[in-house]
């Protein structure tokens, strides 16, 4: 017999869920920061005179872009203990499964970073950097004050997009038993055996969406912000 919807139960699931949105911004900051760090050298390297820095970078960035999220996790979680156990004799199948997702999504997100970062650079024209050298600025200097700027504008609509997606892949952390947002979700409804399935998924959806509108719109006022005596950038 198929069980009735109660909207109402929407609203008593929300308040329910919310508590647990510290661990998925926790999980999504953590990625953000593991993938900006580990994308830049890898948008370094694809910028590289060398072409070995070059393939090796592209090889690395392609192979992220082609693993599944779930399939990255999974590999990380179960690999990773053994790598440690076999290399250093450490056991780390007691460290906290936020290190796993962090590290498995850190991963694949680094991939969008580096593309991000390499098409923004290369958007800025070349000019911009000779004239800043011939005015006595040095390379460090140039870079940080003339390119990076120019590049950080390109780059905000499409590092927008990819935080949003980020924030949607971790909801895969309930597969390996990490509680955020959407595994205290699924554990309510093997709690009720099944009941209000529909309820709290859409409360769930909800959430969601209300988080995508904030950080659209938080990237939205940063690039008018940063866009300010500049010209215009399509996008």
């Amino acid at each position: 017999m198929d069980r009735p919807f109660y909207p109402e139960r929407i609203l008593t699931v929300i308040p329910t869920l919310l508590p647990y949105l510290g661990v998925t911004f926790e999980i999504m900051l953590g990625t953000i920061a593991v993938g900006l760090v580990l994308g830049f050298f890898l948008a370094k390297g694809r910028l590289s005179k060398h072409i070995w820095q070059q393939k090796v970078s592209g090889f690395i960035i392609n192979a992220f872009r082609c693993t599944p999220s779930i399939v990255m996790l999974f590999v990380i979680f179960y690999g990773l203990p053994t790598l440690f156990w076999a290399l250093f004799k450490i056991d780390i199948n007691s460290w906290s499964k936020g290190f796993y997702v962090i590290s498995a999504l850190g991963l694949l997100f680094s991939a969008s970073a580096a593309e991000i970062m390499r098409s923004s650079y290369l958007a800025v024209p070349a000019g911009q950097r000779e004239a800043a050298l011939t005015s006595g600025l040095s390379e460090e200097q140039s870079f940080l004050r003339i390119i990076l700027p120019q590049a950080f504008v390109v780059s905000i609509p499409n590092l927008g997009n990819s935080v949003i997606a980020l924030l949607k892949e971790g909801s895969l952390a309930f597969t390996i038993g990490l509680i955020d947002v959407m595994g205290k979700g699924n554990l309510l409804i093997s709690i009720n055996f099944g009941a209000y399935a529909i309820e709290t998924y859409t409360a769930l959806a909800i959430i969601y969406w209300v988080l995508t509108f904030v950080i659209e719109q938080l990237f939205k006022v940063i690039e008018k912000k940063f866009s300010k005596g500049r010209k215009s950038i399509s996008k």
